[in-house]
């Protein structure tokens, strides 16, 4: 079976490596030639085009920032669409709108093309040793065809119903990973402008029922002053900003997460748009005066 792999950015890259490690062979298309040369250099080979790349492959994987590139890629010119065989399969693996799902899965399907959206979580520490967690929406007979070639990247790979299912689960989880950042610089804080060591109070509570994987992930990036993008807020702007237009289509209420929509946004016109949302705890460190870092 030959995998197409189109978008080889923080995640991208590291999940298609994992893919040939399963021993897939891989035809790849990025905008950025170093990236798609260490590939080659795997054993992987370049389509100059999307529409390229899905001539050659029964499977093609997208992993691209947001709906606009993922349309144009699958359906513009020169896109998946032009080259794909029906009975192709499209694993679309970005973060996008489910609304966006749902139309690329009516255009590829008047072409008896196969679309399962399939968001995954975990950021580039998981993408790189392959236990993502992918949240999958579409046909249950084609998600448990494809189950292998996404299970060799993950951790777990989970059906959560209909075309779309995937990107609104993956809507929830940035929801809740979002709120966990905001909550644990809000407590940090407070313990640092209190005179405790953050450090300690990070010791005291991971282990009770404020202890997350969140926490344990991003608490020290906070204190050791590591904002070295796992996750950009730019993109998690972009998570929350689509969380919040479905919010609205169905009636939804979310403020919270629109409250630290706001805190993201203030921190990217503070120019901190690139580094890691766990750079949340600036926005609070900026109000108190302080910074949360290890005591030493």
């Amino acid at each position: 079976m030959k995998i197409g792999f189109i978008g080889l950015g923080i995640m991208g890259k590291p999940m298609s490596k994992n893919l040939i490690k399963a021993g897939y062979s891989l035809v790849v298309r990025d905008h950025n030639a170093e990236n798609e040369a260490e590939l080659v250099a795997l054993g992987a080979t370049v389509g100059k085009t999307a529409k390229e790349v899905a001539e050659q492959s029964d499977v093609i994987i997208t992993m691209l920032p947001n709906s606009p590139q993922v349309q144009e890629v699958v359906l513009g010119e020169n896109g998946v669409v032009d080259g794909a065989k029906p009975g192709t399969v499209v694993i679309d693996m970005s973060s996008i709108a489910p609304l966006a799902s749902r139309e690329i899965h009516a255009a590829l399907a008047e072409k008896q093309i196969a679309l399962l959206d399939a968001p995954v979580s975990g950021g580039e520490p998981k993408a790189i040793e392959g236990t993502l967690s992918v949240m999958v929406g579409g046909d249950k007979a084609l998600f448990d065809q494809c189950y292998d070639i996404m299970k060799a990247m993950a951790g777990s790979v989970v059906h959560t119903g209909e075309i779309g299912a995937g990107n609104v689960t993956k809507l929830a989880n940035q929801v809740i990973v979002a709120l966990n950042i905001a909550a644990m610089a809000e407590a940090l804080t407070l313990a640092t402008k209190a005179g405790v060591s953050p450090d300690l109070v990070y010791q005291a509570i991971r282990g009770g029922l404020a202890g997350s994987t969140v926490l344990d992930a991003k608490a020290p990036m906070v204190m050791d002053r590591n904002f070295k993008p796992g996750f950009r807020i730019d993109l998690h702007i972009k998570d929350l900003a689509n969380a919040l237009d479905t919010s609205h289509s169905i009636g939804a209420q979310l403020p919270l997460t629109a409250a630290v929509m706001e805190m993201m946004q203030a921190l990217k016109a503070d120019g901190l748009g690139t580094a890691d949302h766990s750079a949340l705890a600036c926005y609070y460190e900026k109000l108190a005066k302080i910074e949360v870092s290890r005591q030493v």
